[in-house]
C-alpha cells in the first residue's frame, strides 16, 4: 500500500471498509479535499470504486458541533426522494477505529462552482444552474419530515430563537478577541427575534452554490452535500443563507456577488429569486427575509470564529486557511448591519 498524503491511517481505514462495504477491494489511497474546514473530507480511491470519507476533527470539540452522524442520517433518509444526494455507505461511531467518528458515502463526479459568478458558463447555463438551485430548495422544503422518519431531527419551538441561542453560545465559547461589529449584530438579533413560525421543515443549514455538485457536462444538479448544519426549522433560514452569500463582496475568500450586474450574467436578483421560490414552495405571500439574512451572517461569523479558535488550539484542518477565514469575521458582521439598514427590497413587502 503506497503512503497517503493525508493524515489518515490508510491501513485502519481499509480495515473499516472491508468490514462494511460488500465487494470492497483494496488497496486504497486518499486525498484530502480543500473544502471541509469544519469536518475533514477525503476522496478515497480503490480498485472497487471511489468514495468520500467525512470525519470529525481531532481535539476537544464544541458541544453539538461537527455532527457527521446527523449528516449521515439525513442523507440516508433522503436517498429515496427526488432530491439528488450521495448514497451513504456506512457510519462508524467508534472513534477507536480510525481516531474519530466518520461516515462514508459515494463519490459523485461533477463540478463544484466556488465562484457564484460561474465565469466558465454561458448566461443561459447560469440561468439554468440557479433555477435548478431554486427548484431543489423548494422541493426540500416541501418534504414532510415525519414521512422521512425525521420528526425528531430538531427541537420543538421557535427555530430562529433556538438557533440564535445556540450560535451565540458557540460564538462566545470560541471567542479569541472582542469584535465590536459582531457584538452589535448579536444585540440586534436578540432584540428582533421573529414570532410564531409555520410547521417545521427540513432545513439544509448551509445552502450555498459551493455545497452543490453539478453534472460534468450539463448545468443540472447531481448532488446536494454538506448537511452538517441540517435540522428541522424555518425554511426561510436557507433562503437567508443564500442571500447572505450573494450580498458579500466578489472575491476568492468572500465568494459573493457584491454590486455586480447580475442580469448581464444571467443570475436572478434577490426579488426574482425569492418570488420564484415562494411560488414553488406554495407560499401565499413573498416573505420578509431581513432577520434570516442577518442571522445567517452572524451564524457564519460564529462558525468562522470556531475555525479560528481551532487554529489557536492546534487542531485546525488547515491552519493557514483557518486564520484567513477568521480574519473575515468583522466584514461579515459589517455586511449584516448594512443589510439590516438598507432600503427594503421589493421581496420584503407583504
Amino acid at each position: 500500500m503506497k503512503p497517503s498524503a493525508t493524515d489518515l491511517d490508510l491501513n485502519r481505514v481499509e480495515q473499516a471498509f472491508r468490514k462494511r462495504i460488500p465487494g470492497f477491494r483494496g488497496p486504497l489511497d486518499a486525498s484530502k479535499t480543500p473544502q471541509g474546514q469544519s469536518n475533514p473530507t477525503y476522496i478515497i480511491s480503490s480498485p472497487s470504486g471511489n468514495y468520500v470519507l467525512r470525519r470529525k476533527p481531532d481535539g476537544v470539540l464544541l458541544p453539538s458541533a461537527h455532527a457527521v452522524e446527523r449528516e449521515y442520517r439525513v442523507m440516508t433518509a433522503l436517498s429515496d426522494t427526488e432530491l439528488p444526494v450521495p448514497r451513504t455507505n456506512f457510519l462508524c461511531e467508534d472513534p477507536d477505529e480510525i481516531g474519530t467518528i466518520f461516515f462514508v458515502m459515494e463519490h459523485v463526479p461533477g463540478r463544484v462552482f466556488l465562484d457564484p459568478r460561474i465565469p466558465e458558463l454561458t448566461c443561459q447555463e447560469r440561468e439554468v444552474v440557479y433555477d435548478e438551485m431554486n427548484l431543489r430548495l423548494a422541493q426540500l422544503h416541501c418534504l414532510d419530515p415525519e414521512t422521512l422518519g425525521l420528526s425528531d431531527y430538531g427541537k420543538a419551538g421557535n427555530y430562529f430563537a433556538r438557533q440564535f441561542s445556540r450560535w451565540s453560545r458557540q460564538y462566545d465559547a470560541s471567542a479569541t478577541e472582542q469584535i465590536a461589529k459582531m457584538e452589535e449584530l448579536q444585540y440586534w438579533l436578540k432584540n428582533n427575534l421573529p414570532g410564531e413560525e409555520g410547521p417545521p421543515r427540513l432545513v439544509h443549514g448551509d445552502w450555498r452554490i459551493d455545497n452543490l455538485i453539478y453534472e460534468p457536462l450539463a448545468p443540472r444538479l447531481a448532488a446536494i452535500v454538506d448537511w452538517e448544519l441540517s435540522t428541522l426549522g424555518n425554511p426561510l433560514a436557507d433562503l437567508g443563507t443564500q442571500l447572505m452569500q450573494w450580498a458579500m463582496p466578489v472575491g476568492d475568500d468572500t465568494r459573493g456577488l457584491g454590486s455586480i450586474d447580475r442580469k448581464s450574467l444571467g443570475i436572478p436578483d434577490d426579488a426574482a429569486y425569492v418570488e420564484r421560490y415562494a411560488q414553488r414552495a406554495g407560499m401565499s405571500e413573498v416573505p420578509d427575509l431581513t432577520f434570516a439574512v442577518a442571522f445567517s451572517f452572524f451564524r457564519m461569523g460564529a462558525i468562522m470564529q470556531g475555525i479560528k479558535k481551532r487554529v489557536f488550539d492546534g487542531n485546525a484542518s488547515n491552519p493557514e486557511r483557518g486564520l484567513k477565514i477568521g480574519n473575515l469575521i468583522p466584514l461579515f458582521a459589517q455586511n449584516a448591519l448594512e443589510f439590516i439598514n438598507r432600503e427594503k427590497e421589493p421581496f420584503t413587502k407583504k
